[in-house]
């Protein structure tokens, strides 16, 4: 990571805080839908694995893969760096899909009030995971080779 321009460096910090507070969110959540409680999203639906059972796999799915990768990637970018960046370039494709699926969804199904709050929820994920994507391209010699 000291090849990296020193942008790139602050960069690359401000996407993993992000990201980490992004899966530390997400998975706080899914852990309440495991619980069994109704989650109300800022679109008007709700997150209740006992309607559609989509929802209990999806936050099964976060628990245990996504959102630990997230911060185990995090973890590993200190210390095996380029581990790291492997496990955040999944964890950022995970990102881009759920987050423009559900505000795909959302938009489609809901017609919600396009608030800061149904932004932060929906399709903000997505952005931070397409960023550091964009980023790993950009800076994949330094940070692969």
């Amino acid at each position: 990571m000291q090849d990296l321009p020193l942008i790139s460096q602050i960069v690359l910090y401000v996407l993993i805080t992000l990201i980490g507070l992004y899966v530390v969110l997400i998975g706080v959540w899914q852990i309440k839908v495991l619980r069994g409680e109704t989650m109300s999203n800022p679109d008007g639906s709700a997150d209740d694995w006992h309607e559609q059972k989509t929802h209990y796999g999806i936050a099964l799915a976060d628990v245990l893969l996504a959102c630990p990768a997230g911060v185990f990637g995090i973890v590993l970018i200190f210390f095996y760096p380029r581990w790291g960046f492997y496990l955040l370039a999944l964890v950022s494709f995970w990102l881009v899909w759920a987050n423009f699926m559900t505000t795909a969804t959302s938009l489609r199904f809901e017609e919600p009030t396009l608030s800061l709050n149904w932004w932060i929820t929906f399709p903000v994920g997505g952005f931070v995971g397409l960023a550091f994507i964009i980023w790993s391209i950009i800076n994949f010699n330094s940070i692969y080779f």
